[in-house]
């Protein structure tokens, strides 16, 4: 062999065992985010199917609003109203979003037109909350977010090397474009896990790079950013590592004594009532608009479903602080048609209408990756496409497992071999390197794993040989 067909093929054992060392640690947790993610692309649906005993009732007999919220709360005694969600359609029935006293949770309680509660389910223990906990934090906190992170990152690597393990050199299609089944054994099981890495690459590379503005560490230095060149305009619409991020300096709402106007209106709030007494009925004047009408100004504005009314200091979307004014918001997940409206709590007036144009132009294309991440961007096709990137991923990783099981030796890892000459790796180190200083938990785990290996793993000589590194 030549010296750089030596070359050549020394690079690609090189690279080979970064995939395969990228691979053990991604496989379990691609599986987890990727099934948990093609959950949370039907939410919809989800949420549909879940409340589909509130919908559909005759609407002879409605009742106000005022007095649906009165039903929710004499139901649950002691909850503070959260927002109250316009029906989809006539005969369906409201939904009262209600924080539980002691801080127990939230609950969604749906009140009939008219004015019965037909049930109830927990916030936090929906099938679409769920999932989006798992595929967010693992239900394990911050510290989930950051292994969700650490995943995504390594996965990019592992997408960039399989690439370069994919690449023809002179081959036919067969085996590159499509997989040779016919001939069975480890070429069949070879040629799927290359060919669907091939065909999912560019929707998975998609997914992993919209899904980091959410990700803890990486969507706050992103948002430190931001904040530094002055590209931040009003309240970042999603969330950091599963919590809010910190109110914009400067919000005109931000300096508020919300803390005064609570405990105001708490204290007028008998046992049983709401807390917000804003929410009653009453006959306009000095006070106000009604939650009534409030609530025909939204129908009037055929604002995308889900459309809520967040009444005068109550808690915001996304950790914005709370507001001495009505918020009409409609929390569609196909970001660029959300709209909000602020009405003044004097006079009635529509004082506000926040679209999506009106966004940073930042803000505009993570809104587009963000819906596009959650299936929402153009319907149902987008939910297919992202469902079908889930399962070439679960793919990938379950033909990747069974591989590595079938050319693996008892008593060791099963590494891939080391090259036979020294490798010159210039050229990768260069492509490491740049997606190290983008990805700050690749750098921090790249660098911590070549402390580990030159401190400890390559002093104890069976646990090198084990892992398949030079002792």
């Amino acid at each position: 062999m030549t010296a750089p067909a030596q070359q050549r093929a020394a690079l690609y054992r090189t690279i080979w065992r970064w995939h395969f060392y990228a691979g053990l640690f991604v496989i379990p947790l691609i599986v987890v985010l990727a099934c948990t993610g093609a959950v949370y692309l039907f939410k919809p649906q989800i949420d549909a199917w879940e409340e589909r005993a509130f919908t559909g009732m005759p609407d002879r007999g409605s009742v106000s609003p005022e007095i649906q919220i009165d039903a929710a709360l004499s139901a649950f005694r002691g909850s503070t109203v959260h927002y109250y969600r316009l029906p989809a359609r006539e005969g369906d029935a409201a939904l009262v979003h209600l924080a539980l006293p002691h801080n127990i949770g939230m609950r969604d309680v749906f009140v009939s037109p008219q004015g019965l509660v037909m049930g109830s389910l927990g916030s936090e223990t929906r099938i679409a909350q769920i999932a989006h906990d798992v595929h967010g934090q693992l239900l394990l906190g911050r510290r989930g977010s950051w292994l969700a992170e650490l995943a995504a990152s390594w996965a990019i690597v592992l997408i960039v090397s399989g690439l370069y393990l994919w690449w023809p050199r002179g081959r036919g299609l067969a085996g590159v474009v499509w997989p040779r089944l016919s001939g069975g054994g480890r070429t069949a099981l070879r040629d799927l896990h290359a060919v669907t890495g091939f065909w999912v690459s560019g929707l998975a590379l998609v997914l992993l790079l919209t899904g980091l503005p959410w990700a803890d560490v990486w969507g706050s230095a992103f948002r430190a950013v931001r904040v530094e060149l002055g590209w931040v305009k009003g309240q970042q619409a999603w969330t950091v590592g599963g919590k809010a991020p910190p109110p914009v300096a400067g919000d005109d709402h931000a300096g508020h004594d919300h803390a005064a106007m609570l405990a105001a209106a708490n204290a007028g709030a008998s046992a049983g009532s709401m807390a917000m007494p804003m929410l009653h009925a009453h006959h306009g004047g000095p006070q106000g608009p009604t939650l009534s009408e409030v609530v025909a100004e939204a129908k009037a504005q055929h604002l995308p479903f889900p459309v809520v009314v967040v009444p005068p200091g109550a808690p915001q979307a996304f950790g914005a602080p709370p507001r001495e004014d009505w918020t009409v918001r409609s929390d569609t997940q196909d970001r660029p048609r959300a709209v909000t409206l602020r009405i003044d709590a004097r006079t009635g007036k529509v004082t506000a209408r926040e679209t999506f144009a009106d966004k940073h132009p930042i803000d505009r294309a993570v809104g587009y990756g963000v819906a596009w991440h959650e299936g929402a961007l153009f319907g149902l096709a987008n939910q297919l496409i992202g469902l079908a990137t889930a399962m070439m991923l679960v793919t990938l990783a379950v033909s990747g497992f069974v591989m590595w099981r079938k050319r693996r030796n008892d008593g060791e890892l099963g590494a891939p071999p080391l090259p036979a000459v020294p490798v010159r790796i210039g050229g990768v180190v260069a492509i490491l390197a740049a997606l190290a200083l983008l990805l700050p938990m690749l750098a921090i785990s790249m660098a911590g794993m070549a402390i580990v290996e030159r401190l400890v793993l390559r002093r104890i000589p069976p646990l090198a040989r084990w892992l398949g590194i030079r002792a």
